[in-house]
């Protein structure tokens, strides 16, 4: 019957799901910082200046209470 292939595609979902949520918590957990973000679009370029000017440290992707931590 139809539900005869729930658990083969249950395993192949799981094996296309379990490697990017593993590189996600690997990134995270190596690096210990955050994630530097992109902008594909003009609006999230206009964010991303706007995170720029309103931290003072003249760069997008540090925290203004991160600015000292390497």
């Amino acid at each position: 019957m139809w539900f005869d292939i729930l658990p083969g595609v249950a395993i192949l979902g799981g094996c296309l799901i379990i490697p990017g949520v593993a590189t996600v918590y690997i990134y995270k957990f190596t690096i210990r910082s955050k994630i530097k973000r992109g902008a594909h679009y003009p609006y999230q370029w206009s964010l991303l200046e706007r995170d720029r000017r309103i931290s003072g440290v003249n760069r997008y992707y540090v925290s203004k209470g991160l600015e000292n931590i390497d």
